[in-house]
């Protein structure tokens, strides 16, 4: 049986399309594998890339927190070692303190003491003045002077002046001999010059050595027997103490 040529044709066709399209399938295929082929290097450099880029963030990471675990453990033992610089300077502090508050108190304690010592010296100084503006006192510059008009010992006259804030009369220089000569009116008179702690070593009642005097010429030369100062007419000479002479309280007026 013959097919028509045009039939024959048209199947000659259709085998040439299939035959075209078969071909095509293995180049497109390998096109496909050639690509995939193409593109896994790069993926998986990207890839590399962001795993090393996560680790080295992780490893950052790390650091950091080493980093500040290192800083709070060093900022601890800094706090540490100014809280017991601190707590140690403030026990220092406080020692210092109570000494300070001990010594205060005895200041103060000493202050109290030493206005009561001045209210009581300041009390005598007043009860001394009145006693040495009573009647009877002389006054030459600065200080009153009482003559006795009865006698006594040394020892005894001496009391007597120390009971009324004075004491025995003390003679620095001419000018005050010569007042005590003018108000002793002659007899001996008991001053406050003596020997009795050291043979020779004349000293007044207030302590002081004598220095310069006014000695008759034959005087001083009792010894041991004589140690207490007389002053007549000629001039000052050494008596015993136990002698009952009239004597002269000085009291100075400050």
């Amino acid at each position: 049986m013959n097919i028509p040529s045009f039939t024959h044709g048209m199947y000659r066709e259709d085998e040439e399309e299939m035959n075209i399209y078969a071909n095509a399938d293995p180049i497109n295929r390998t096109e496909t594998e050639n690509s995939k082929r193409h593109q896994t290097p790069q993926h998986t450099e990207m890839a590399s890339v962001k795993i090393r880029s996560s680790r080295a963030a992780l490893v950052c990471l790390v650091l950091l927190c080493v980093l500040l675990l290192t800083a709070v453990i060093v900022l601890g033992v800094y706090i540490h070692t100014k809280s017991t610089n601190y707590t140690e300077e403030k026990k220092q502090l406080l020692t210092k303190i109570t000494n300070i508050a001990g010594e205060r108190d005895q200041l103060i304690t000493k202050s109290i003491q030493l206005t009561k010592e001045r209210d009581v010296l300041i009390k005598q100084r007043e009860e001394s003045k009145c006693l040495c503006e009573n009647v009877g006192w002389t006054r030459y510059e600065s200080s009153y002077y009482y003559v006795s008009s009865e006698v006594k010992s040394w020892t005894e006259s001496r009391r007597y002046c120390t009971e009324r804030g004075a004491d025995l009369i003390i003679i620095n220089n001419k000018e005050e001999q010569d007042f005590f000569k003018r108000i002793s009116g002659g007899p001996a008179v008991w001053i406050g010059l003596t020997d009795s702690d050291e043979e020779g070593t004349w000293k007044w009642v207030d302590g002081s050595t004598l220095t310069s005097g006014f000695w008759d010429p034959r005087e001083p030369n009792g010894d041991r027997e004589e140690n207490c100062a007389l002053n007549y007419s000629p001039g000052w000479a050494d008596y015993p103490c136990d002698d009952t002479h009239y004597w002269i309280c000085m009291c100075t007026v400050k």
